[in-house]
């Protein structure tokens, strides 16, 4: 945990191996806004309702996780992902 108001994207991880079958917190992402690339458990996680992934550079939206009867859902902004050597 960074602070008191965001988690690391790692706190996403059980969620991201549900979903994709494999671990994803290694796995790179590209922020469609800023172009950087970042490893899935470096971006910056908010909860709530949802949760919502940004990028560490730009702030912007990467990822909103949310969960509908019990089924998971992702909605990315992301550019692109590449999952990770594990």
């Amino acid at each position: 945990m960074t602070d008191e108001t965001h988690f690391d994207g790692n706190a996403l991880g059980g969620l991201l191996d549900e979903v994709f079958g494999r671990e994803m917190t290694d796995a790179l992402a590209c922020c469609a806004t800023c172009e950087s690339v970042h490893a899935i458990g470096a971006m910056l996680v908010y909860r709530g309702a949802g949760d919502v992934m940004r990028c560490p550079t730009c702030q912007n939206v990467v990822m909103v996780a949310v969960t509908i009867r019990d089924r998971a859902r992702i909605f990315s902004a992301m550019r692109w992902l590449q999952p990770g050597p594990g």
